[in-house]
């Protein structure tokens, strides 16, 4: 088995959700290393977007913001925010990466503030940004954040990022798009989903040495369980190599 470590593990697993030929908003980071080793791997016309305006880069090396000159490197197009926006807007975007302090059972995220005073917080982040519209729009989000019970909460003190609501069919109820929602959360534990009915988040595979134990003992909320919970692929040789020597050969991400 190769040897790799958590960041490696969770970077390999979300690049494997994303499928040739398919559109992704994706930030700097692990979504962007994930999304960078998914088009050097299984899915060279995979169209990266980013929230500054580069469309379909091919990326020469890791992006420090999303507004690096690299994001427009030998793009289809070097677009802006608006742009970027109306085109989830619109229902092109197929994944986006997001991420925040809290996250709740129906995938609900808080990067606004921890406390219930919002005028005095215990704690205020920067907010937003572009999370909202990407997860109102884009037909499905992924989280990609380590396992414990400080993010996974069973409320958030504040929803700035919209996941399932209420669960059921209350996002639909919102008015958001019907059938867009959370997808897919990735830690360094296991990876959950969301049962189609309640939209409660369930484990549906666990990474090697933890068990479900392990995962729920890190959690704040009960998780659901799939009907057949699988152990997760771990990374392989050349997904590895390609990743430390393409992708990320600095290991500002992958170094964490």
């Amino acid at each position: 088995m190769a040897d790799y470590n958590v960041m490696e593990m969770m970077i390999t697993v979300a690049a494997r959700e994303l499928e040739d030929g398919a559109t992704v908003g994706v930030g700097t980071g692990a979504p962007c290393a994930a999304a960078m080793l998914a088009q050097k791997t299984g899915s060279p016309n995979l169209v990266i977007m980013f929230e500054a305006g580069g469309v379909s880069p091919l990326l020469p090396e890791m992006p420090i913001s999303v507004g690096d000159s690299r994001t427009f490197y030998k793009a289809v197009m070097a677009s802006g925010m608006c742009d970027i926006m109306e085109t989830c807007c619109r229902g092109f975007v197929d994944y986006t990466f997001l991420g925040g302090a809290q996250i709740d059972m129906y995938g609900n995220l808080n990067s606004t503030r921890i406390g219930p005073d919002h005028q005095k917080p215990k704690v205020r982040f920067p907010g937003s940004g572009g999370a909202n519209d990407f997860a109102s729009f884009c037909w499905r989000m992924m989280v990609i954040t380590p396992q414990d019970k400080r993010r996974f909460v069973e409320k958030v003190d504040f929803i700035t990022t919209p996941g399932w609501l209420e669960g059921g069919d209350s996002r639909a109820k919102s008015g958001l798009p019907l059938g867009a929602g959370p997808y897919k959360i990735i830690t360094n534990m296991g990876v959950m989903d969301f049962e189609p009915e309640s939209k409660r988040m369930r484990v549906i595979s666990i990474n090697p040495g933890y068990s479900f134990k392990d995962i729920q003992d890190n959690c704040g909320f009960e998780l659901l369980k799939a009907p057949k919970i699988v152990e997760t692929r771990p990374p392989t040789d050349d997904e590895l190599r390609i990743l430390r020597e393409e992708v990320d050969p600095y290991r500002y991400i992958i170094g964490r």
